[in-house]
């Protein structure tokens, strides 16, 4: 079995052929995500004025990967991943393009006109990330080098939280200027994040096995089934989707920054990066002393604090406060992320990673947005602080809840214990 955890050096993982530009297209792609990401939240709540128009925009971002789940994991583990992932990409960046468009065309930036054009663009982009997802994740074990797995794991998610730090800090200043300005840099970005991606060459093993048989649904359901029939990846998949869409109260920063903490634009995108920062410090942590013992309770454990930091989040008036709760919610997040990316490829075959990827991207990653739309909805009725507490409370009750009902996930000890799994 190759990618041993925890067998290579971080120094010999990170000079590996493809690691670094890969690391280098995860950096500036999600640089340009994030700060288009953090503008349009913002944007879209100057425009309309509610907390539910950031449920709208959340639920917009997640129909398409919820729509087009069997499509886009079969589409990854039938074609060459890499000319999936620069497809979608571009098609990320004809959104970004579209965005700063719209805004140009607006008379009042920050009020009087209409979101429902940028829900459609933001419907665009969720079907690009939909694809791009699946085809995308499943690179990194690709091309890592025997016994560097995790190494690279931890690598690529320190590049994707560092990334989490800049693109919302720079959101604010250039969205003070024009929020057309915010989504202009963010096309150049992730333009420049698809040029560094093409010089990723896929192992040549890898590329010869694409298929050319026709597809059937069988093989489009196959992650679904996969997932199921693996209790331990179904613990750690559910858990993260029951905590993402509980924990989504984050989703509200916009609303946080301006009613509870009486903060302008600029003090938001320092606010939307202090997650990145807490993120970014535990990847760096997590790429020299990664996680080898007591995986499973970690990963509950994590959870229940992140659920703990955004009770505080949402109780808090002092802008000081927030800012470290969200330091500790998004360290202790990233904890989580990386045992469930180092995880999901050593219990899964590559043939199935792609579509395991896809239901993970609906799950997971596409709840972000669910959560979203889940918390501007209550949020509307019950309350912004109400909200992100009740949030809070829920996620340290799930982390309780599959404590005791997944014994298959609480008694993971060793990221070896998984490695034959996946054979």
């Amino acid at each position: 079995m190759t990618n041993q955890p925890g067998a290579m050096s971080a120094r010999d993982a990170i000079t590996s052929p493809g690691v670094r530009p890969l690391l280098i297209s995860s950096m500036v792609l999600t640089i340009g995500v994030m700060l288009q990401a953090t503008t349009l939240g913002k944007h879209v709540y100057d425009i309309t004025g509610s907390e539910m128009s950031i449920g709208w925009l959340g639920l917009a971002e997640f129909l398409p990967a919820a729509a087009l789940v069997l499509v886009t994991g079969t589409v990854a583990d039938r074609l060459n991943r890499k000319r999936v992932s620069l497809v979608a990409q571009f098609g990320e960046f004809t959104c970004s393009i579209l965005l700063m468009v719209y805004a140009l065309s607006m008379t009042e930036p920050d009020g009087g006109g209409s979101a429902v054009p940028i829900y459609a663009i933001a419907f665009l982009f969720g079907a690009s990330r939909a694809f791009l997802a699946p085809a995308l994740r499943p690179i990194a074990a690709m091309i890592a080098p025997d016994g560097g797995l995790t190494r690279v794991i931890a690598f690529y998610s320190a590049t994707w939280t560092g990334a989490a730090i800049i693109g919302p800090a720079i959101s604010g200043f250039l969205y003070a200027v024009d929020p057309a300005l915010a989504y202009g840099v963010a096309a150049v970005l992730i333009l420049c994040g698809m040029a560094s991606l093409s010089l990723v060459t896929l192992p040549a093993v890898v590329t010869s096995e694409v298929k050319t048989e026709r597809p059937t649904l069988r093989d489009a359901v196959q992650g679904l089934v996969f997932i199921r029939r693996t209790p331990v990846l179904l613990a750690a998949i559910s858990l993260d989707l029951f905590a993402v869409l509980f924990g989504g109260a984050v989703a509200l920063l916009p609303v946080i920054a301006e009613e509870q903490l009486k903060v302008g634009d600029v003090a938001y995108g320092w606010l939307r990066a202090a997650g990145g920062l807490g993120a970014a410090s535990m990847a760096v942590f997590l790429a020299f002393r990664p996680v080898r013992r007591h995986v499973g309770r970690t990963l509950l454990w994590v959870v229940a604090i992140f659920g703990a930091a955004t009770i505080v989040l949402g109780t808090t008036r002092s802008y000081w406060i927030a800012f470290f709760a969200l330091i500790i919610a998004f360290g202790a997040d990233m904890v989580s992320v990386f045992i469930r990316s180092s995880l999901v490829p050593l219990v899964t075959p590559d043939d199935k990673r792609g579509r395991v990827s896809a239901v993970e991207n609906v799950f997971i990653g596409a709840s972000n947005e669910l959560g979203a739309f889940e918390s501007g909805a209550v949020s509307s009725v019950a309350g912004t602080p109400a909200t992100v507490v009740g949030g809070g409370i829920a996620t340290i009750a799930i982390a309780g809840i599959w404590w005791w009902a997944f014994p298959s996930l609480r008694n993971v000890d060793r990221f070896e214990d998984l490695e034959d799994r996946a054979e």
